[in-house]
């Protein structure tokens, strides 16, 4: 019998996004319906480096039983101008007295806060075809007026 690998994790970079305020859309049968813009950010790291172009968006439903739904889309071009968009969904969740802090804009404690997502890359760029090649996960921060991921290989 051929043994199964245990997947390991590699460190890819950290991306600090700046954010503007959320637009509520409303409360619907999902929950409550928030698209955040993604203004502008950096990504620095060992594989993968650049600058987050605007006009991302992350768009979030706060479901009734206190976690969070996140598909963000957004691009990053690297210092030889070549273009990656990436596309990621996760889940935040954390107690109700943090995550209704959390809603409102507060500063928290970003140790009492699960956040995590896949982002998916794509690009016509030989130089970053690799990251279309592996699947990829990232543990997230969110502060008042941005958010910080750590992008991470599973080996």
């Amino acid at each position: 019998m051929t043994e199964i690998a245990t997947p390991g994790l590699s460190f890819v970079g950290e991306l600090s996004a700046a954010v503007g305020p959320p637009v509520d859309v409303g409360t619907t049968p999902h929950g409550i319906r928030r698209i955040v813009p993604i203004l502008t950010g950096e990504m620095t790291g060992p594989r993968l480096a650049g600058k987050l172009l605007p006009g991302g968006t992350d768009y979030q439903v706060w479901r009734r039983d206190g976690v969070t739904e996140i598909h963000a889309r957004y691009v990053i071009e690297g210092p030889s101008g070549a273009r990656v968009y990436v596309e990621a969904t996760g889940l935040r969740r954390a107690p109700a007295a943090i995550m209704e802090r959390l809603y409102r804009g507060e500063q928290v404690d970003q140790a009492s806060i699960y956040f995590r997502t896949v982002p998916r890359f794509e690009t016509s760029d030989p130089e970053f075809a690799w990251v279309m090649q592996s699947i990829f996960l990232c543990a997230g921060a969110r502060h008042p007026d941005r958010v910080v991921l750590r992008f991470f290989e599973v080996t």
